[in-house]
């Protein structure tokens, strides 16, 4: 089964949903999720915020924040993934999980960051975090390579719950 099947099944048995935010992945993160056959069950949908204007615009991510570090940060990671919970509200519940990823996948630089440089964020009740990752390869692998990092990040919750 794969991270995406895992995530989504973890979440219907809870009753809860995921939304997502995506800067550097361009929707391959909600694309691998409704991959999965009955994705509607716990995905409410999820923002690509490519632009570091629509970030702040459409997801919330304070413009402040945005104009003093760039989009390539830990806390725009947090701030994407708590704030798309809201954006992605099903019936006026937000989502319970919210995932987000922003980094470079290069081939260039951005905001004075290396390609590979990426932060995925998760946004749950067990609080607001993000992980730094440090990934080589092309564009294509970089950008991946973080959508599987973003999944295996998220089912940390609950595989920390079966133990």
């Amino acid at each position: 089964m794969s991270d995406a099947a895992r995530l989504l099944d973890a979440l219907a048995r809870r009753g809860e949903r995921v939304a997502t935010a995506e800067s550097l992945t361009g929707g391959l993160l909600a694309a691998e999720i409704v991959a999965v056959p009955g994705a509607s069950n716990a995905f409410s949908g999820g923002v690509v915020a490519y632009s570091t204007e629509l970030k702040h615009s459409i997801v919330g991510v304070d413009a402040d924040l945005l104009a003093e570090r760039g989009a390539v940060d830990a806390d725009v990671a947090c701030q994407l993934a708590d704030r798309v919970r809201l954006v992605c509200a099903v019936d006026g519940r937000p989502a319970d999980v919210g995932i987000a990823t922003t980094g470079v996948a290069g081939p260039d630089p951005q905001d004075g960051h290396a390609p590979g440089t990426v932060f995925v964020g998760i946004a749950s009740a067990r609080g607001i975090r993000s992980v730094r990752l440090e990934l080589g390869g092309d564009r294509d692998s970089i950008r991946r390579a973080t959508v599987a990092a973003a999944l295996a990040l998220a089912l940390e919750d609950f595989d920390s719950d079966a133990e």
